[in-house]
């Protein structure tokens, strides 16, 4: 595992993969079918970013997986009804967070 990480971070040095911190939000409308688009939505995110609530996910993604994220996101979709928004920083440290009342999923940074 650390072996892992050490040749992914040479290979990201090398190749200078940029990495952004990413909030996302999707709605999806519920006719034509909205409801089986919600859930294929659901698990397609997941695949990149984390889910921390109904329709919103946050994490670090590099250039490359975010435009796969999304070329993915609208073969599912129907743009002109649905929509995803996203919020781009360079790092994390430049957003600040505040949570009121319960926190559906904690996020944790650890190796």
């Amino acid at each position: 595992m650390v072996k892992d990480f050490v040749t992914y971070k040479a290979i990201r040095l090398v190749f200078k993969i940029k990495k952004m911190y990413v909030i996302l939000v999707y709605d999806i409308a519920s006719s034509n079918g909205g409801d089986k688009r919600v859930g294929k939505m659901l698990k397609h995110c997941r695949k990149y970013l984390n889910w921390i609530q109904n329709s919103v996910f946050e994490g670090e993604i590099s250039e490359v997986k975010l435009k796969e994220m999304v070329s993915g996101a609208k073969k599912i979709m129907n743009e002109e009804t649905d929509s995803l928004i996203m919020f781009k920083s360079k790092n994390q440290k430049w957003l600040d967070k505040e949570v009121v009342g319960v926190e559906r999923m904690i996020i944790d940074n650890f190796l």
